[in-house]
């Protein structure tokens, strides 16, 4: 929920926590500051995360209130990466956890965490998310360390030169052990995409890696990289993610789609690979369906 109010000449040259208290009373001038820490606060529409800033006149102030049991704090050292070189690094991302900043927050976020990580290696360059995973998804992200690798990655990424691989649950049996879907996703509400027409072109391969009654792992390489394409399209064929109730899933501790690997050529002709083991919760409900992870 988003809260929006305009200081007047009341609010002028108080602090911006004791002036929003005053343009928001539901909210706490804890509850108002801890908003503010997070990064869910603006002013003017630029984020502020000083609570002393002082108002004037005329502010627009934006508060973002978010449940507390959502936050959850993240920190990377360079022994949770999955990848570092010069030019990139990789993290396993863990799911419930926003891959960059929204209107809510700012801190507790991957790109939070890994700007962080950055300034302590004493880089004065920002965390660029040039791709994400959803909330509910776990596994590789890559983040450039400079402006030149994000160029080259964001590039290779447009030209459909990253090769990412996905493990999926589902609670179904598919009809083909390999099977493309080239089907046009478009946006259908607020939260929620589905193959339309009209709608961006998206294709995503699939295969069966194992099967236990009426359960599959299913293994995606999607070609295109449009928002919810995965989920899209297995529920496109009838095989909603586990987890994934927006889009049909039966219920489940999270939604299980994890991106095990990434894949591309740097601007040196290495091949830059990151695999992610997937998290206790995927295992677990992988070993309660039956289903057989790969080494």
């Amino acid at each position: 929920m988003i809260l929006i109010a305009r200081a007047g000449e009341e609010q002028a040259a108080l602090r911006l926590d004791d002036g929003a208290r005053e343009l928001f009373p539901q909210l706490s001038k804890g509850e108002i500051r801890r908003i503010i820490d997070l990064g869910g606060c603006a002013v003017n529409q630029v984020m502020v995360r000083v609570a002393s800033r002082q108002l004037r006149a005329g502010d627009e102030i934006a508060i973002g209130v978010m449940e507390q049991e959502r936050f959850i704090d993240v920190r990377y050292s360079r022994d949770d990466l999955l990848y570092e070189d010069r030019s990139y690094l990789a993290i396993n991302k863990a799911p419930g956890i926003n891959s960059q900043r929204t209107p809510y927050q700012f801190k507790g976020t991957v790109e939070y965490a890994v700007g962080q990580y950055l300034k302590e290696l004493g880089s004065a360059e920002p965390a660029r998310v040039i791709h994400r995973l959803d909330r509910g998804t776990s596994g590789v992200m890559f983040f450039p360390k400079t402006k030149a690798a994000a160029t080259w990655i964001s590039d290779r990424l447009k030209a459909g030169e990253v090769e990412k691989v996905y493990w999926a649950v589902v609670t179904d049996l598919p009809e083909e052990e390999e099977w493309q879907v080239d089907a046009p996703i478009g946006k259908q509400s607020k939260f929620r995409y589905g193959v339309t027409i009209p709608g961006r072109a998206s294709v995503t391969d699939f295969r069966v890696i194992a099967t236990a009654g009426r359960a599959a792992l299913i293994e995606a390489r999607p070609k295109t990289g449009r928002t919810h394409q995965i989920r899209v399209h297995l529920t496109h064929c009838g095989l909603p993610i586990l987890g994934d109730q927006p889009y049909g899933g039966e219920t489940a501790p999270r939604m299980m789609l994890h991106c095990r690997r990434m894949s591309f050529v740097d601007r040196g002709d290495k091949t830059v690979t990151a695999s992610a083991p997937p998290d206790e919760l995927f295992r677990a409900a992988c070993a309660e369906l039956g289903l057989t992870l790969p080494d």
